[in-house]
């Protein structure tokens, strides 16, 4: 009876063992159910129902935009200076008590307009005697050349001396001398009471005052009354590569005149248009750099004396070449490529190009590249060579953000 148990018992162990291997045996594996239930990448296949088979197909939607033939600039940009074209302490010419100022602080003045004035009675008297002592000595010399007539017509007679001819003729001399340095003396006492009167010597723009009326004030006082500073014209320093000085030199023996930019410190807003003006007499051997003066008009006031400017030289003009966005350059191993649209199977297909001039948006192609063709200018991240794109340009985009070949962007306008 045991013995029946026992082999019953086993009997039922062994059936429930291979049932449970057979039914672990028909579940799937984990990693065939992960992937199953995981989504298939992009691009890819997802599965046995076929579903996302053509995804790696879908054209990607791109920007793009035609080369053209267009002029570009050949420039130089550096950091400049603004510099006041005159910088003029103004100080008094003589000594004496100021009387009347008469400026205010930062005033735009023209040349010779009066500043100040210092009491005039000291050099009026001055005046007066200088001129007092001239009338004197020019009376004195005409008599004493009326005498000399007189002497000789005797001396012809042979009635009066030759030697009291001659000490006459020396008399009239000496005086004339004294009247000489007399209407010196009067010159320099009329210009000494005009100095009494302080003027503008520029047209400027008056700094703070350094002194107040009733002060005594002398012609040697180092701080003088006040600063003027001409800022109409104005002018730029800047430096640039010497490597550019040759292309520059060049242009100037040709008789051209380089034209100068002074934009903002960000290189976004455009201040003042001007001329280059001079170049300087020597390369920095510290820096590798020459320096350049340009001259700004500055009728507006945009350019202040001591402010921080990124001057745009100019140098040359080409004229014809062929024009992208900057957006569309991208960088490889083997150096700078685009992607060109074939307009016909609708496809981007990578094309090494050699790059030329450029500027903030727009770069000048050297080779690899003729007028009229269509460039990838966004959406290059997502391409590949010979990928599907579906075209879009900036005028289909009605609506929303706008761009044109340069990469410009504008912001789409919120329903009020």
């Amino acid at each position: 009876m045991k013995k029946t148990y026992v082999w019953t018992t086993l009997a039922l162990l062994a059936a429930a063992t291979a049932g449970g291997a057979y039914y672990f045996r028909s579940l799937p594996a984990p990693e065939a159910h992960a992937a199953e239930k995981a989504p298939a990448p992009e691009g890819g296949r997802r599965g046995p129902g076929g579903r996302n088979r053509d995804a790696g197909n879908r054209p990607v939607p791109v920007l793009a935009a035609a080369t053209r033939l267009g002029d570009i600039d050949v420039s130089v940009n550096a950091i400049g200076t603004v510099t006041a074209f005159n910088t003029v302490t103004i100080r008094p010419r003589v000594d004496g008590q100021l009387q009347r100022i008469a400026f205010k602080d930062g005033q735009t003045v023209k040349s010779g307009e009066v500043l100040a004035e210092i009491d005039p009675r000291a050099y009026a008297a001055s005046l007066e005697q200088a001129s007092g002592q001239l009338k004197r000595d020019e009376a004195l010399l005409a008599n004493a050349r009326l005498d000399l007539e007189r002497y000789k017509g005797l001396l012809a007679k042979d009635s009066i001396a030759r030697q009291q001819v001659d000490a006459q003729e020396a008399q009239v001399r000496q005086l004339e001398g004294t009247v000489q340095t007399d209407r010196a003396l009067v010159d320099t006492a009329r210009l000494n009471l005009s100095f009494t009167k302080v003027t503008a010597p520029v047209s400027g723009t008056l700094g703070l005052r350094q002194v107040d009326a009733g002060n005594m004030v002398r012609a040697a006082d180092t701080g003088g009354l006040v600063i003027l500073t001409q800022t109409q014209p104005i002018s730029v320093l800047f430096s640039i590569p010497a490597a550019n000085l040759p292309a520059v030199q060049a242009q100037v023996r040709a008789g051209k005149t380089l034209a100068v930019d002074a934009w903002d410190r960000d290189g976004r807003t455009r201040l003042a248009g001007g001329r280059l003006l001079s170049t300087d007499n020597l390369i920095d051997t510290s820096t590798g750099t020459v320096k350049l003066k340009a001259q700004f008009d500055n009728r507006d006031g945009a350019l202040f004396p001591n402010q921080f400017v990124s001057a745009r030289l100019r140098i040359d003009t080409r004229r014809d070449v062929v024009l992208v966005p900057s957006a569309a350059i991208l960088k490889g191993a083997q150096g700078s490529f685009v992607y060109v649209v074939n307009e016909q199977d609708k496809t981007a297909h990578m094309r090494p190009v050699v790059t030329g001039t450029a500027t903030t948006d727009t770069v000048a192609i050297e080779s690899g590249l003729s007028a009229g063709e269509k460039i990838v200018v966004e959406g290059v991240d997502r391409l590949r060579d010979g990928a599907p794109v579906e075209l879009s340009s900036p005028e289909s985009r009605k609506g929303g953000p706008e761009g044109g070949p340069g990469g410009e962007r504008r912001e789409r306008k919120k329903p009020a």
